[in-house]
């Protein structure tokens, strides 16, 4: 308290922290940087444990016996759908209906905004299939859900069959203490939030529904199932949900422990695991798979149909049947098996899952990074944006003068230069906020006029408008302070990059909090530059930089490297309509599904670039 109260020694720790801003702020940048890179060595990561005492024991004996019998199951369903030309919604209504269970079906439809050229769709109608098998042991209060996507082509018949023969198998079984839904939704994503609305009797992305004739207990956990072929050999498990969203680490737990059981090859991103880790190849290994999660955790898509649940607190994952390693072979009564005791293991909760972290990040499926050690990584970078703050706060109040001359406390005994005001910041702001604004709603709403006057379709009419008003907030007159009094000084841009670089900040730790992936990605690239942008220096080296960390840039990176990291380069051509296809796809996700990855950019991250673009060209 001594030190702050006296002024001579508050000057002088205000000089010392003036001194050595800059390298503070690049030995933060490199701490940052190197303690995330350091998040996937092995001796860093936590081991993989049960929290849930539930689950904590394998030792059930797992008797399904049902796989000729998926298969048999999944050939009629092809033939059907094939005939049916799309779900063979009768079939599987007469279908489970025999097996004993409660049959529902859900007609849906939802009009995009815009035309999803890649999936050939705008006015999608669709049904969801669902039966219920009621436990026999307890009241319909909690139940599990399994369910299946209709994909188009011969894709995903397997895992209808295998569902079914799954139902068959629990039908005579009578330890259940919840209810199971099976569920076969059409339209993948669509179907599933028309039936999760319809389920909770809520309408939030506009979708029209027949509503829910029939219902079961309050959803504990649900388990997304995807198999392409007769026989796999690895399962992959997706857990990044909408958002950035994950869902309870003992239920990935669960289905690594079973995987394990069944010695079943299990993956994460596509990648095995690696049996040493004390080697540079392993290492490596590590950082690729958890570079995989954080780009696909900070696009905010949900990487399979589990990612919709855990918007209403359902732990769920999306599990994949992979047939590439060719040396091993699993057939439908291995996969039954490692389901069966998935879900028998859930039947045994007596309370959702809470216990585990829902916050980590994931090198390996035998091993998991906490919210505590990966967070500092972050907060290192944030400290840069704080320091250069604090830096300009001292240069403004006249601390980094003479003591003759200044008190530090603000009373400049002789000032040259007329004190701004905060009223010129007022323009910069407006504008920039503006852009941000018209970044948002104007693609939409001006897609049918674009259409009419020049030949494109609806869907490039969005997304090339979505460039042109990206790049024409550089030539904004962001100038308008000029005519302010005090504005054209190097206070006005001082004041104004302070404020930049708060708000900046704030965002940031912000998004942070719900989507870790994507703060850090905006973070590790645009936060180095926005401390080193002034309106003094090479503007052409600043400007050049400051285009290579805007957001888009930032997109554009993320996707060569994810390319990289699949091992599937990439062409300069394809990386562009990959670019054009992403921007598409998150206007479409915050429109259908509630994604906010692009309102983020458009009111927040987009706007504030431009506040710095207008620090770099004060005059």
């Amino acid at each position: 308290m001594g030190l702050l109260s006296d002024p001579y020694r508050r000057r002088a720790l205000s000089r010392l922290l003036l001194r050595l801003n800059t390298p503070l702020c690049i030995i933060s940048f490199l701490v940052g940087l190197g303690w995330f890179l350091g998040l996937a060595f092995h001796p860093f990561a936590l081991r993989a444990y049960m929290s849930e005492n539930a689950m904590g024991s394998t030792m059930v004996e797992e008797q399904f016996v049902f796989g000729e019998r998926a298969l048999s199951y999944a050939r009629e369903f092809a033939g059907h759908k094939k005939k049916a030309g799309g779900m063979p919604v009768a079939w599987l209504e007469k279908t489970m209906w025999n097996l004993g269970l409660e049959v529902y079906k859900q007609s849906f439809s939802r009009t995009l905004p815009f035309p999803d050229e890649l999936r050939e769709r705008y006015m999608v109608k669709g049904t969801n299939v669902y039966g219920i098998l009621r436990a026999p042991r307890a009241a319909s209060t909690e139940s599990l859900v399994l369910s299946v996507p209709c994909s188009e082509g011969q894709q995903n018949n397997q895992a209808v069959g295998l569902m079914l023969a799954l139902a068959s198998y629990f039908r005579g079984q009578i330890y259940w203490a919840k209810d199971i839904i099976f569920l076969v939704n059409e339209h993948d994503l669509l179907g599933m939030e028309a039936w999760l609305e319809a389920y909770h009797d809520v309408n939030m992305t506009a979708i029209q529904s027949s509503g829910m004739l029939g219902r079961a207990g309050a959803i504990q956990a649900a388990i997304s199932l995807e198999l392409n072929s007769d026989v796999i050999t690895s399962f992959d498990v997706a857990v990044e949900g909408l958002n950035g969203q994950l869902p309870n680490l003992d239920l990935v737990n669960l289905f690594y422990a079973f995987c394990q059981k069944s010695n079943l090859l299990c993956t994460i991103q596509g990648k095995l695991q690696r049996s040493e880790w004390d080697s540079l190849p392993a290492y490596l290994h590590s950082l690729q798979t958890l570079l995989l999660m954080v780009l696909k955790q900070g696009s905010g898509r949900p990487q399979g149909d589990h990612g919709l649940f855990l918007r209403y607190h359902i732990e769920a994952i999306t599990v994949r049947g992979i047939n590439s390693f060719r040396q091993y072979k699993y057939d439908m009564s291995i996969v039954g098996k490692t389901l069966e005791g998935m879900f028998r293991k859930l039947n045994n909760l007596l309370e959702r899952l809470h216990q585990s972290y829902f916050f980590y990040l994931l090198p390996s499926l035998s091993r998991f990074v906490s919210i505590g050690v990966y967070m500092p990584a972050f907060g290192f970078l944030i400290l840069i944006l704080v320091l250069k703050a604090l830096d300009l706060w001292m240069k403004l109040s006249g601390c980094d003068v003479e003591p003759a001359d200044q008190s530090c406390d603000g009373d400049t005994v002789a000032t040259e230069e007329p004190r701004p005001s905060l009223l010129a910041l007022v323009p910069p702001l407006l504008i920039c906020h503006t852009a941000g604004l018209a970044l948002y709603f104007v693609p939409i709403l001006g897609q049918h006029m674009a259409t009419h006057h020049f030949p494109v379709s609806e869907s490039e009419a969005v997304v090339l408008t979505v460039i042109a008003i990206y790049v024409a907030g550089l030539a904004l007159p962001h100038n308008t302070h000029r005519v302010l009094t005090g504005a054209g000084s190097d206070r006005g841009w001082m004041m104004l990059k302070l404020l930049s670089l708060l708000y900046l900040a704030m965002q940031l730790g912000c998004i942070a909090l719900i989507n870790f992936s994507l703060g850090f990605l905006l973070a590790v690239t645009i936060v180095p530059v926005a401390a080193v942008v002034q309106p003094t220096g090479p503007k052409s080296l600043q400007a050049m930089l400051l285009v290579l960390v805007t957001p888009a840039a930032t997109l554009l990176f993320c996707i060569f490297l994810y390319h990289e990291l699949i091992e599937y380069p990439i062409t300069a051509l394809e990386g562009w309509q990959r670019f054009l296809q992403a921007i598409a796809e998150g206007l479409l996700d915050h429109h259908l599904y509630g994604s906010i990855v692009f309102p983020f950019v458009a009111f927040f991250v987009y706007p504030c670039w431009l506040l710095l673009w207008n620090v770099l060209f004060w005059k």
